[in-house]
């Protein structure tokens, strides 16, 4: 992007757009608040994703229990979009309701935020009744794409199938749902959970020429980014792995403190001169 502190929302969607087009693969680092948001553009990054975990724990929630609401959500995606000059791709969970026409109104409100991209679960919420029935799953993903191509510039709308993170490791199934996402209209497909390179090229080879995202977490060491970007992935997020890292730091602190009366947790912390430097 040139001159990205004059960006506007129709230029961060372009150039959003050109790195999922772009040959080789880009990682989209998910942030938790504006401040997490400012330090990733700081530190070089492309994109900046938004987590709905990071940001349910920061306001003493649990993740995936409908505990967040639509405009808690949106509320942080705005101070995300303002704190950067950066394109925000935000973490929309279900949608904020189980009709296709909430999810279509969710997306149209997320660009309302300033917001140039989404991921949209086919997840429930419900511990009960986790993963949504394969036609309802497709009506909400066709629905938010219409919403997303009506806008006037390019808005990738992420769909994601759930079946991995909630017990169901079904790679048939999850193939199933994510071409029909794809010729639903969704832009990237993402199966949050996969372990195994079979798996991944399977999901590649499915969906292509459509771009795939791949959740790289702390377990998934054996996987490169080399070997993902021959694969054909396109995209890498993290999901919530920095916002526990920072709440991990954070709770050893405090453990230092409660159980050994010691401080020698302040020598490994980020200066207040650097901070204070990062967000001036």
């Amino acid at each position: 992007m040139t001159d990205t502190h004059q960006s506007s929302q129709e230029e961060k969607a372009d150039y959003f757009k050109h790195l999922h087009e772009h040959k080789g693969i880009f990682i989209i680092p998910n942030a938790w608040d504006a401040g997490s948001a400012k330090i990733l553009e700081q530190l070089g990054f492309a994109a900046i994703a938004t987590t709905s975990a990071g940001l349910a724990f920061s306001l003493a929630k649990p993740d995936a229990a409908r505990a967040i609401s639509r405009e808690e959500n949106l509320a942080n995606a705005k101070s995300i979009v303002d704190a950067t000059t950066l394109p925000v791709s935000a973490d929309l969970e279900n949608g904020y309701g189980d009709e296709p026409e909430t999810c279509a109104e969710t997306i149209l409100l997320a660009a309302e935020q300033g917001i140039v991209g989404c991921t949209l679960e086919d997840a429930t919420g419900l511990s009960n009744d986790p993963i949504y029935d394969f036609e309802l799953s497709v009506k909400r993903v066709a629905a938010a794409a219409k919403a997303a191509k009506s806008l006037s510039f390019p808005f990738m709308l992420t769909a994601r199938a759930e079946n991995y993170l909630y017990g169901k490791p079904d790679l048939k199934d999850t193939v199933r749902r994510l071409e029909a996402f794809a010729d639903a209209g969704a832009d990237v497909l993402y199966a949050p959970g996969l372990k195994t390179k079979s798996e991944i090229e399977t999901i590649v080879k499915a969906v292509a020429p459509k771009p795939v995202n791949f959740l790289f977490g702390p377990t998934d060491e054996s996987i490169t980014l080399t070997e993902l970007e021959g694969i054909g992935v396109r995209r890498i997020s993290i999901g919530s792995s920095l916002a526990r890292a920072a709440y991990g730091a954070f709770i050893d602190a405090a453990k230092e403190i409660r159980d050994k009366g010691t401080f020698t947790f302040a020598d490994r912390a980020t200066s207040y001169g650097e901070l204070n430097k990062l967000f001036s």
